[in-house]
């Protein structure tokens, strides 16, 4: 039985398709690895993040006390606590849409936004897919967009899909409704891990903090342990508040480089239920790149068509007749637009109109592509190429 979700304050075509050509033409076995805990048997236990403070009896034997009081010790750990919570403190904030007219840049590097905080997965797939550039974290993938928008990041880098959770829908609704353009794609492996404070063994866990998508995708581990699961903004916050909270009881569900930031030891590797776990980013700027023919290259679209039978059919048949491969095919509501009666006798009250996201394996520049889109313009009411770029091939893990 599943263990409990509670909310904290802290998301073929048939093989042939004939039809009148257009004018146009002329998983491996996951393994959880558990760490021992390698801290030295001393009354107090420094690290980055935060203090170890027992004031139960230490070591195997009962009859061992703590040591003796010291002021001079509790002024010590003091010191130690303030410096380790200004430490936290020190790191970037997220970008908040208030704070736009206040966000200076030194302008050396390249900045590129990405939602969540210091330590998250979004910050690994836009250093990967910029390296060495200045990644601003923001609190909200709107804010991502807007700040590409407003001048004050070059690029933003926000997930589109995971192979397990499947589509970020929010993301899609931004594409359309801000002017961005898709230059890249980024594949970056998921590799969740069970964090907890220095000191903090996996049986002294209670419940787990992160984002509700990480938490699913650890469900079987998470069940195993008895853990009550915590449901938050994102993986690295969950991490962070962890360890800014001193929780003995919580752990949290991030990456190993958050650990690193904060301060935390990694109880567990690899926790997910599945090893192929793997997100699409894309990779947002003002302006389109050039596409080419030198190397493979995906293109993106949204379109909407008018209702009737066979009507999507028509529209994916202008790919398939000229052998395009689609990778990938989402319908989102047309919003702001009224419900529709339907036009025939069948006694149907309303139906929905939709907004088509196909992403398909060809550039731009290839006149196949160009043709299959004149094709589609025929007869599609709204039509609006997001981005043609290259394929990435490679997954980071």
């Amino acid at each position: 039985m599943a263990a409990p979700v509670a909310r904290s304050q802290l998301t073929p075509l048939w093989r042939q398709i004939t039809a009148k050509p257009s004018q146009s033409d002329q998983t491996p076995k996951c393994i959880v690895r558990f760490r021992p805990l390698n801290i030295p048997r001393r009354f107090n236990v420094t690290v980055k993040a935060s203090i170890n403070r027992n004031d139960e009896k230490i070591g195997g034997n009962n009859n061992k006390t703590a040591p003796a009081f010291h002021p001079q010790s509790i002024l010590d750990d003091d010191e130690e606590d303030a410096a380790s919570k200004d430490s936290l403190n020190s790191l970037p904030r997220p970008l908040s849409s208030a704070q736009f007219s206040n966000f200076v840049s030194d302008g050396s590097r390249l900045r590129v936004a990405y939602q969540g905080v210091r330590g998250a997965y979004s910050e690994s797939a836009a250093e990967k897919a910029y390296p060495n550039c200045e990644a601003v974290p923001c609190e909200q993938f709107d804010t991502a967009f807007e700040a590409v928008e407003r001048w004050l990041v070059d690029r933003a880098v926000l997930p589109i899909e995971n192979s397990l959770g499947g589509s970020i829908h929010r993301n899609y609704d931004l594409l359309l409704r801000h002017r961005l353009h898709i230059v890249g794609e980024v594949k970056f492996a998921v590799r969740h891990c069970l964090l907890a404070n220095p000191g903090v063994k996996v049986e002294d866990l209670k419940r787990v903090l992160s984002h509700p998508q990480a938490l699913a995708q650890c469900e079987n581990t998470l069940t195993k342990l008895g853990l009550v699961r915590e449901a938050v903004d994102d993986t690295a916050g969950a991490a962070k508040y962890v360890s800014f909270e001193q929780l003995k009881d919580a752990g949290a569900v991030a990456s190993s480089s958050a650990a690193a930031i904060y301060g935390l030891n990694i109880l567990a590797e690899d926790i997910q239920d599945d090893c192929d776990n793997v997100t699409r980013f894309l990779m947002l700027a003002r302006e389109p790149i050039i596409p080419g023919t030198d190397r493979p290259f995906k293109t993106s679209i949204v379109f909407s068509l008018e209702e009737g039978p066979g009507v999507l059919f028509k529209a994916l048949a202008v790919f398939a007749l000229r052998q395009i491969n689609l990778t990938k095919i989402e319908s989102r509501p047309l919003r702001n637009q009224p419900l529709r009666s339907s036009d025939d006798n069948s006694g149907f009250g309303k139906y929905f109109d939709y907004l088509f996201y196909v992403d398909f394996e060809a550039s731009m520049a290839d006149q196949k592509a160009q043709n299959a889109l004149r094709h589609l313009k025929e007869f599609a009411t709204f039509l609006r190429v997001l981005g043609s770029y290259p394929i990435d091939t490679t997954i980071v893990p």
